[in-house]
């Protein structure tokens, strides 16, 4: 896998994002997310750690300088691989702890968005700023939104876009905990291994149990509802913010 790596530790397993650009998410970083999780549910490790090499970024969400070359039948075609990547996260019968050790937004969001348990480091940020950017949340990133934080904070960050750190990322539920920077992973591991040391059977039963309703209603209206996304994003208005992200990104 060239854009990620899974290194055993154990009983447990860390799943690193490890590719240029802040691990931004191309068709080759989803490839390997999917293979990953396969070859994790079949594994022996008892619980995962979603974690990233670069020391300051988690995910900054799609490769803009990427997509942005992209018609719409490809663009399509990569959407519902993307939502298919999450299903396969979000599915995983295991304790996934993800370890945002920097910003993680839109799709960086999204990500931790399918752990059990989310460690922040402090002063990174965390949200979504799809409506900013001029596309809709899809469909299964809506219902994970539902599923997974506060519903008094979904105006707050679906529909306003904000960014959220510290303690107002636990208080609308992006986050469960708060770490500093030094021992960050650590801290993670100890969290991950609260959850090992449960039965693993009863906690993969109930985690299915938990997540059954809301990854059926994913599946359910994905491949229909995606058309709206693709809209937003070749719109005249979004393309023109689309290409100036890509001018500064290229510029760095």
């Amino acid at each position: 896998m060239s854009t990620l790596r899974i290194e055993r530790e154990g009983n447990l397993a860390v799943l690193r994002l490890d590719k240029p650009r802040g691990n931004a998410i191309d068709e080759p970083l989803l490839d390997d997310l999917a293979a990953a999780c396969r070859e994790l549910a079949e594994g022996d490790s008892l619980g995962v750690l979603l974690a990233s090499a670069n020391a300051k970024v988690f995910c900054p969400g799609l490769d803009l300088v990427t997509l942005i070359a992209y018609e719409r039948s490809a663009l399509q075609s990569f959407m519902l691989k993307f939502s298919e990547a999450m299903w396969s996260l979000y599915a995983l019968r295991k304790p996934v702890v993800a370890a945002v050790n920097g910003h993680a937004v839109a799709g960086g969001c999204i990500l931790a968005l399918t752990a059990d348990y989310r460690v922040l480091k402090r002063g990174a940020q965390i949200g979504l700023n799809e409506v900013k950017v001029g596309v809709p949340l899809p469909w299964s990133v809506s219902v994970l939104l539902r599923a997974t934080t506060t519903p008094t904070a979904l105006t707050r960050i679906a529909l306003l876009g904000r960014n959220f750190s510290d303690e107002q990322a636990l208080g609308v539920g992006l986050a469960d905990e708060l770490a500093d920077a030094e021992g960050f992973e650590g801290a993670c591991r100890s969290r991950l291994e609260e959850f090992i040391e449960k039965d693993a059977r009863a906690l993969a039963t109930t985690k299915g149990y938990l997540r059954h309703a809301a990854l059926q209603e994913m599946k359910s209206r994905e491949r229909e509802l995606v058309d709206e996304f693709l809209d937003g994003w070749f719109s005249t208005a979004t393309q023109a913010r689309i290409r100036q992200a890509v001018e500064a990104l290229t510029k760095k």
